[in-house]
């Protein structure tokens, strides 16, 4: 496996911002993950994990050490056994997989996946989710097992943990740290809705009229606060279309921040920044970011 220096990690986020990587690399399997951990190791490096670069913004001075970037590290298969559809599918294959797996068997698990961009070890850290109030709408509805690399372990063991192991709660979860995550088991019951293709396509349709999916985001950049929707808050705040360098906030929906012109990470935290101080001033809001920061 290949470790390479100086890496700009704006290629590997949906935002297209970030600076360089002390080093990186792409491990293609398990094997080659813990590798990539003792080189680290040997060399008194931090580790950063990146998986789909779905929900990060990656500092313009870049990640010091070693990013392990996911994105190679794929492969799902398949079985149906006991009335149920079960997938073991690895970190860093693409929720779209499992949305394929999902709608060829008409199931419902498609519907709130067709949603979601990124991987699927990205999926399980955050228990990454929708709003709309449908069955199932979490990673933790879906979730099995999750097995996990022990970085502090002397050979890198690796850890299987059960969903009822984990602790679980809106875009978060723990008990598997410290670790790398690199495959999960997924299942649902094999009971088609035969409606399920024609919810997956009105659904879509509807997050392509709403979201502004043509342009580099995180996707949504904060978190809805109890009760309440982040997007709202602050349309009604006054700040949808708010610029700041390359950034901004989207005319389409508020809670999305949309890089418009080589945005850095610096014109971002400036938005961000103005979002959560007009929030609160204006509604008494503490508005808290779903986006991940990292770097220096």
């Amino acid at each position: 496996m290949e470790i390479q220096e100086k890496v700009l990690l704006k290629d590997f986020t949906f935002w297209r911002i970030g600076g360089p990587a002390d080093f990186f690399c792409l491990p293609t399997s398990v094997d080659e993950v813990r590798e990539a951990l003792q080189f680290a190791r040997v060399r008194g490096l931090p580790v950063t994990i990146l998986g789909g670069g779905t929900n990060v913004l990656i500092s313009d001075d870049g990640i010091e050490g070693l990013v392990i970037g996911m994105k190679k590290l794929v492969g799902v298969t398949t079985e149906v056994r006991d009335g149920r559809v079960l997938v073991e599918a690895m970190a860093g294959a693409g929720k779209s997989e499992l949305v394929k797996i999902f709608l060829k068997r008409k199931l419902p698990p498609a519907l709130f996946l067709c949603g979601l961009p990124g991987d699927v070890g990205g999926g399980v850290v955050m228990n990454a989710g929708v709003g709309e109030m449908i069955v199932p709408r979490e990673f933790v509805e879906i979730t099995d097992w999750v097995d996990v690399i022990d970085i502090n372990s002397s050979s890198f063991d690796l850890n299987r943990f059960s969903r009822d192991q984990l602790q679980w709660s809106y875009r978060h979860t723990n008990g598997w740290q410290p670790g790398v995550v690199v495959r999960a088991g997924i299942s649902w019951a094999d009971q088609p809705d035969t409606d399920i293709q024609s919810k997956v396509k009105a659904a879509t349709k509807n997050r392509l009229d709403r979201q502004p999916l043509e342009l580099p985001s995180c996707g949504s950049t904060f978190k809805n606060p109890p009760g309440k929707k982040a997007g709202a808050l602050i349309e009604e705040a006054g700040l949808k279309g708010l610029t700041i360098g390359g950034a901004q906030v989207s005319l389409k929906h508020a809670n999305f921040i949309v890089n418009i012109n080589s945005a850095t990470a610096h014109d971002v935290r400036q938005i961000i920044d103005r979002i959560k101080s007009e929030v609160k001033s204006q509604f008494g809001v503490e508005l808290e970011t779903e986006v991940k920061m990292l770097g220096r």
